[in-house]
């Protein structure tokens, strides 16, 4: 399923939308995270947090945001090409090597999903490398510039 195609049906009905995007910006490619957050146009319907590389700190901003629906952006080794876009289910994320995070994103998950049942997602995309730079290579900014747009566009 195409990425857009995807996220229309996981955005069915929405109410609010959150994105909460996961990175260390000194990684090279792990920094796509922060540099989405610091891209996405804002709007009535979406709240956009950058989690940084603890994720788990903003679990209480997560919940007072009260959001139904939970958007994880982040690199995720996927054995792809760089710059693969893949939309993971929350019960698979467990079953992907997530970035250089202390804790696994499938513990914040199973955390959140146990104060409410947020619906949420996590859209992968595969790094080239998360070596300590701040530059992101270029197959992964294209794959986030498009994914920027596709989010821009569909989130209203």
């Amino acid at each position: 399923m195409n990425i857009k195609k995807g996220l229309e049906k996981f955005l069915k009905n929405h109410g609010k939308v959150l994105i909460l995007t996961v990175g260390n910006e000194l990684r090279g490619d792990d920094g796509l995270g922060p540099a989405i957050a610091k891209k996405l146009s804002k709007n009535e319907n979406l709240i956009i947090i950058d989690g940084g590389t603890v994720p788990e700190n903003f679990t209480g901003k997560i919940k007072k945001e009260n959001p139904t629906h939970i958007i994880i952006i982040d690199a995720v080794e996927m054995g792809a090409k760089p710059g693969t876009i893949k939309i993971i289910e929350k019960d698979k994320v467990a079953n992907y090597n997530i970035s250089t995070h202390a804790m696994p994103l499938s513990f914040l998950i199973e955390y959140l999903q146990a104060h409410k049942d947020y619906r949420i997602i996590l859209i992968g995309i595969q790094p080239k490398r998360l070596d300590f730079s701040t530059r992101i290579s270029e197959p992964v900014r294209r794959s986030m510039e498009r994914l920027i747009a596709i989010l821009n566009k569909t989130i209203q």
